[in-house]
């Protein structure tokens, strides 16, 4: 990577995690998009959430859909389509729909032929237009972190729209794990018998930040979530 290159990657990285509200958010994803792949795609970045949670996502597509049939998934905060690439390289044949906060970044997402749908979407409300149990994997990387999504509501709407015995997939920031009530949340819905913790790990989130991230696996229960 270039020495302007790493510079601009950190500016919008420490621009991204500083921001007050999403029209912040909106603005310096809509001016990162044509660089960002290059930039946390490169070695020194070494940013793996993607393909990791891509893992994890396939891994359970075919325990959902064990005779093989295709997964609805969604990508929430899909950026430039990162999972959903992913997911395609290796030859399996799932519907994915992406949202965004950010036009230029779907614009990116579109031309990778990943995805069926993508719409523009803010993730600190209610998921517009997106029917109770429409999927059956919720993947979401790089969203929960500083400056940009909460626990409240996206962890509900995730399960609203994940079909019973659904799988939701997300990465946490470790840093706000607990300061930012991720722990907290995923204890209530547990409580609520919304959910069961499939796995909890901490993992290598970007290598070149020498960052980790909680790999959330929630299973939503028979008893489920609807509004």
């Amino acid at each position: 990577m270039s020495t302007q290159i790493a510079a601009s990657n950190e500016l919008y990285l420490a621009q991204a995690r500083a921001c007050l509200n999403v029209e912040d958010c909106e603005s310096i994803y809509d001016k990162w998009a044509s660089t960002y792949n290059a930039e946390v795609g490169d070695s020194a970045q070494n940013y793996v959430a993607p393909t990791l949670v891509a893992h994890v996502a396939l891994h359970q597509a075919s325990k959902i859909n064990p005779s093989g049939k295709s997964s609805v998934i969604l990508d929430a905060g899909c950026g430039t389509g990162l999972v959903g690439q992913a997911i395609a390289v290796t030859g399996a044949k799932h519907l994915i729909d992406g949202l965004d906060i950010s036009p230029a970044m779907l614009d990116v997402a579109a031309k990778t032929g990943a995805y069926r749908s993508l719409a523009q979407a803010d993730l600190t409300r209610r998921i517009p237009d997106v029917l109770d149990e429409t999927y059956d994997i919720v993947t979401c990387v790089g969203t929960f972190t500083l400056g940009h999504v909460g626990p409240e509501p996206a962890l509900r709407e995730f399960i609203r729209i994940t079909r019973r015995k659904g799988i939701v997939v997300a990465t946490i920031l470790e840093q706000i794990w607990v300061s930012g009530r991720f722990k907290t949340e995923v204890e209530k819905l547990k409580e609520e018998k919304l959910v069961t913790v499939v796995s909890e790990e901490l993992i290598d989130y970007v290598k070149g930040h020498g960052d980790k991230a909680v790999l959330l696996v929630l299973e939503k229960t028979d008893r489920g979530l609807k509004q």
